[in-house]
């Protein structure tokens, strides 16, 4: 119910759901709503106890009593009303209209997956790869208004997705992801760097920022990772790179008995670490799952968006309505004082 359109002279101006729908400005003058009774109730006894009596003498028969005889209460219980409804606009009645603008200035994020062979090795669980989307589904998960981007790479490397905030259509790129969609065999970083630049070369967001996530070791490809990552710089993106495997031998499929076969890992971190120190981000290196979840999670955690707030509060007072029936009824009180139901003797 909109208070605004009823008319002061109306009754719904009384009903329960409308003083709830108040807050007060000064709420302690409501407990005077209990007192006005009170004082009216007092000063009836006071009356009655100083009040000067004539005595008459009638007879038994002569007293008698009905129901319209009660009417000369009526400007003392109008006197009571007019008190109450002025304390009641004494007490502010009033509604907030509190609305919450929230914005915050989005991150562009590419993320950079390898599906190369390596990223079959299962010292991840299932694989390497399985364990590297689901980390990003939960990445993308967590961010709000951000841009995000997804660009897969072996040995050729090619944009997946552009930046986009439609987080559902990521999360479907993602599923999507096998090792058959770059028949070219190798890890091609530089490559995968570069596609990420040309993505990001016309982004006006305050902030860049590119997850590379990789073996580690550039076997492809006709662009030095190096190269990339100075370029990527230049273009103020932040990189932040991430290592994933363990070195020594690691499982890799299952022989003809269904056991697995055991093959030698090695990890080459250098070319990662420098891409990361070039790009001013970071570098990572995880050797499972829950170390994984870890590092996506403090990624998530540097690059946070601000969000900012900003509140607006409309206030309506309605005391007006309040005190117009009071004038209103006290302006009945004092017509009826001048009625045959006025009490001249006892005021």
């Amino acid at each position: 119910m909109d208070n605004d359109l009823i008319a002061w002279y109306s009754p719904d101006w009384f009903m329960p759901s409308t003083f709830r729908s108040f807050t007060w400005e000064n709420p302690i003058l409501l407990y005077l709503l209990i007192a006005a009774p009170a004082l009216f109730i007092l000063r009836w006894l006071l009356r009655y106890k100083f009040n000067q009596k004539l005595p008459v003498a009638v007879t038994q028969k002569d007293l008698r009593t009905s129901p319209i005889n009660y009417i000369r209460l009526l400007p003392e219980i109008l006197l009571l009303v007019v008190l109450m409804l002025v304390i009641l606009g004494l007490a502010r009645p009033q509604k907030s209209n509190e609305k919450v603008e929230q914005w915050a200035e989005g991150i562009d994020i590419m993320i950079a997956l390898d599906i190369s062979q390596s990223m079959m090795i299962e010292d991840f669980t299932p694989n390497r790869l399985e364990a590297a989307k689901e980390v990003a589904r939960n990445f993308i998960n967590g961010r709000v208004q951000d841009r995000i981007g997804l660009v897969v790479f072996a040995g050729d490397a090619y944009s997946m997705s552009p930046l986009t905030t439609d987080y559902e259509l990521l999360r479907s790129y993602l599923n999507d992801i096998t090792f058959e969609l770059i028949e070219t065999k190798g890890t091609a970083i530089g490559s995968a760097m570069a596609v990420v630049t040309n993505r990001m070369s016309e982004s006006t967001a305050k902030s860049k920022v590119c997850i590379l996530l990789s073996d580690g070791e550039n076997t492809s490809g006709n662009i030095d990772p190096i190269t990339a990552a100075d370029l990527a710089s230049a273009y103020g993106i932040k990189i932040y790179t991430i290592v994933v495997g363990k070195e020594g031998m690691v499982p890799y499929g299952k022989d003809f008995f269904g056991r697995p076969q055991m093959i030698e890992n090695t990890i080459d971190e250098t070319t990662m670490r420098k891409m990361a120190d070039i790009g001013g981000g970071q570098f990572f290196r995880a050797t499972d799952n829950k170390a994984l979840e870890q590092v996506f999670a403090r990624i998530d955690k540097y690059e946070k968006a601000e969000i900012k707030e900003t509140r607006f509060k409309d206030t309506s007072d309605y005391y007006m309505v309040y005190l117009q029936w009071a004038i209103a009824l006290f302006l009945l009180w004092l017509l009826l004082k001048s009625t045959f139901i006025t009490n001249v003797l006892q005021d």
